[in-house]
């Protein structure tokens, strides 16, 4: 067996583990990726990127055909064949060949094969063909696998081999009729692609549509899809077998539905299995959970092991990982120098936006953009709130941006500090209009200062003064 040594070991080669290991190099560290699938990990190639690289055609057809003067130059649908080839570009049809040369630019050494920690800072590596290498790290571990899709425990279902969105991202063919078990982002985001793509979706919920954000964004998204074709239905599988007709459900009420595919999107749960935690010896450490970190990513109860991105269950979303591994990978290279680093005094270098300010945008059809509190969480919170609601219809840049154009824009406001805490869009074009709230949220920009950054006219970012006026200027 051969052994290696380094300053860090970094177990997953996502965006998370790449950026992990390239803040501790900059740092002046050694570091190691281990990888048993492909380097840039499941963003790059079965969520994040396949998915939005095929979901915009669509997107662009919509927005063509909303605006007259361009919808009458559009004369067909969505060129499927090319859709795919859009999304083999955007992976590499499956190659981490430019992420490897990578790798090897910013100095990070990569061990390809399964990591599973041995003892306390060594981890040793199982290769494709049974051979090993033994990595021990001088300083720091970090977990950085990630999540996988949750199959549920669905009588019959794991032997009709049913869609998670790896194969949902990676499919060569539509599916002449398609189920969606879940109604979160994932279940939405491809319900609306495959929809467009000419299957015939149906979505089956237990209650509503993106039920973490306010209740108007889930009644817009299901007007809308049912307005594309797509068949809602709230109710919970039973059984599920293979027939000669399809893929079948039969649901608790004695419903049947039938499908060419059908995809589970109900979850996410962390890739810890096998990773050999027993080893580190902290009660939340155990193989097949979520791991419990301090706001430097360090597993709670160890000195040396980490746990960054979905794996530790804080925020899962690409954006927030990388956050994360900014964070971890400068904490890591100072405590190696010998810095006494807490959670009070590192200042920028430690991950609090996951608590309330994250934001993620929804590639439905009309997008959603949300960060920070909903209403509901921040009653919840013991915030003294005004909400205040404006119809983006109204405001001139939406009304030129698509004819007839609806949305609907909501920031809750602190009354008591008179900052925002939380904001939500739906409409077309709102995605590039998230960050601009994020920076007033996670700045606690008060809105007195508000009122002196003036949006430009005519654009949909004047909703900012639509805020500010139905709040009143203070006296």
């Amino acid at each position: 067996m051969t052994t290696r040594e380094y300053d860090l070991i970094v177990i997953g080669a996502g965006p998370v583990g790449e950026n992990v290991a390239d803040r501790a190099v900059q740092g002046g560290l050694t570091a190691v990726i281990v990888e048993s699938e492909l380097v840039g990990g499941e963003c790059s190639y079965w969520a994040c990127m396949p998915s939005k690289a095929m979901l915009r055609p669509p997107a662009a057809l919509v927005e063509a055909r909303a605006v007259a003067g361009a919808a009458e130059a559009v004369t067909g649908g969505v060129d499927v064949a090319a859709v795919f080839r859009r999304r083999d570009a955007f992976t590499h049809d499956w190659s981490d060949e430019s992420q490897v040369q990578w790798l090897d630019s910013a100095g990070i050494d990569l061990v390809r094969g399964h990591g599973r920690l041995t003892a306390e800072r060594t981890v040793t590596v199982t290769a494709a063909d049974g051979t090993e290498t033994r990595l021990l790290a001088r300083h720091a571990v970090a977990v950085c696998t990630g999540s996988a899709a949750v199959v549920p425990e669905i009588p019959g279902l794991a032997d009709i081999e049913p869609w998670t969105s790896r194969e949902a991202t990676a499919a060569s063919e539509v599916p002449e009729s398609l189920i969606v078990i879940g109604g979160g982002v994932v279940g939405v985001e491809m319900a609306t692609l495959y929809a467009a793509l000419g299957s015939a979706v149906t979505v089956l919920v237990r209650s509503g549509l993106l039920p973490k954000n306010e209740p108007f964004v889930g009644e817009r998204i299901r007007a809308s899809m049912e307005a594309a074709g797509v068949t809602v239905r709230t109710g919970e599988t039973a059984t599920a077998e293979r027939t000669s007709e399809g893929k079948r459900l039969t649901l608790t009420d004695g419903a049947t539905l039938t499908a060419s595919e059908i995809l589970v999107a109900t979850g996410r749960r962390p890739r810890t299995d096998d990773l050999g935690l027993a080893v580190v010896g902290a009660p939340r450490a155990t193989d097949g959970d979520w791991l419990t970190v301090d706001d430097t990513m360090r597993v709670l109860g160890t000195d040396w092991l980490y746990a960054v991105g979905d794996v530790n269950h804080r925020a899962l979303l690409t954006h927030q990982g990388k956050y994360q591994a900014r964070a971890a990978g400068d904490v890591i290279a100072a405590r190696a120098r010998g810095r006494q680093v807490d959670d009070a005094d590192w200042g920028t270098h430690v991950a609090t936006a996951d608590h309330r300010a994250v934001p993620q945008v929804i590639f439905s059809d009309p997008p959603v953009g949300a960060i920070g509190l909903t209403e509901a969480e921040a009653v919840a919170a013991g915030l003294e709130i005004r909400v205040l609601d404006v119809d983006l219809g109204a405001v001139a840049g939406a009304a030129t941006f698509a004819d007839d154009y609806r949305g609907t824009a909501r920031a809750v406001v602190d009354t008591r500090r008179q900052v925002l805490v939380g904001a939500t869009f739906v409409g077309p074009g709102i995605e590039e209009l998230v960050h601009s709230a994020t920076i007033a949220v996670v700045g606690e920009v008060p809105l007195t200062r508000l009122w002196h950054a003036v949006p430009s006219y005519p654009t949909i970012s004047e909703v900012w003064l639509r805020w500010l006026e139905a709040f009143g200027r203070p006296e």
